[in-house]
């Protein structure tokens, strides 16, 4: 993974960051694995149906937002959310944000929804000196493990750098927010037709040193052996069930997530039957052979 702007990843007080939403709830791991403090992430209200499941995703720090299409009825709860993000700008938490609203596989910045101008301007309005971050997060690849992926950090956004007064109707701020957002962004997301793969190898194309490529080449083979069992089961399920959807990669990846430990675990119970004390180290050397693989693999 490439970052730019890093340090931002070690701002203070309360934080919004304002991203795309290319790759389903991956992006949102994506962020959670980047920030040391935790981050509360804004999810689609649909995904809460299940009881079970709407105190699981409130655990993991979710909280659900509802459009239209999910019934007008639910609307409401909208409010109940961004007063609960409200109260984790209070305690200077981080709060994540899909600006874009939707989910899609591509490399281009849609329209914005005004979700992230409300609930800036709710947090201003109520003294909470909130800080706005851009994000652009770009895949690689939406379909292949091991991508690279560059998430692009942009300028914070404050309430004194938004061209607003306190007099204006609350539709222009939303308006004068989103353009100043959609100015950041457009700087961030890349712009790549879907056909284009020269353009695609141009920029996400990293050259492996051949010193590199020899030095991992037996243990990356035994990665791909090792883990073939594991991974492409799971491979092929998510693309049966997903494939023609835009939740493919995150499934794939939340399924090994759930899945590999108890994988390496089997490994060296098996392997415990052979070599004793020794196929303890099976917990160090297959993440590594994988690992190897992912390093040296073909990326396009």
């Amino acid at each position: 993974m490439f970052i730019k702007n890093k340090e931002i990843l070690k701002a203070e007080g309360p934080i919004l960051i304002a991203a795309n939403h290319p790759n389903s709830f991956l992006d949102a791991i994506l962020l959670c694995s980047l920030f040391k403090r935790p981050i509360y992430s804004l999810a689609r209200g649909d995904a809460f149906k299940n009881k079970f499941i709407h105190e699981l995703l409130l655990s993991l720090n979710m909280f659900p937002v509802y459009r239209v299409s999910e019934g007008v009825e639910n609307l409401e709860e909208n409010y109940k959310t961004f007063d609960e993000c409200i109260e984790v700008f209070k305690k200077n938490g981080i709060v994540l944000i899909f600006s874009e609203g939707k989910c899609v596989n591509e490399w281009h910045l849609r329209q914005l929804k005004k979700g992230t101008a409300r609930l800036a301007i709710t947090a201003w309005e109520q003294g909470v000196p909130l800080k706005v971050i851009t994000l652009g997060i770009n895949y690689q690849s939406f379909k292949s493990f091991g991508k690279n992926i560059f998430a692009n950090f942009g300028k914070f956004i404050t309430r004194e750098n938004i061209a607003f007064n306190n007099e204006d109707a609350y539709g222009a701020k939303v308006q004068t927010f989103n353009a100043a957002l959609k100015l950041q962004l457009q700087q961030l997301v890349f712009e790549i037709d879907a056909n284009d793969n020269a353009q695609l190898q141009q920029i996400f194309f990293q050259k492996i040193p051949n010193l590199k490529k020899l030095l991992l080449l037996l243990p990356a083979t035994a990665g791909y052996i090792l883990h073939a069992p594991l991974y492409l089961p799971i491979q092929k399920f998510a693309f049966k069930k997903f494939g023609k959807i835009d939740h493919y990669d995150s499934v794939v990846v939340g399924m090994l997530f759930i899945l590999y430990p108890l994988y390496l675990a089997i490994i060296a119970i098996v392997c415990s039957c052979f070599l004793g004390f020794w196929s303890a180290l099976f917990f160090l050397l297959l993440p590594f052979c994988g690992w190897s693989f992912v390093q040296i693999k073909k990326q396009f």
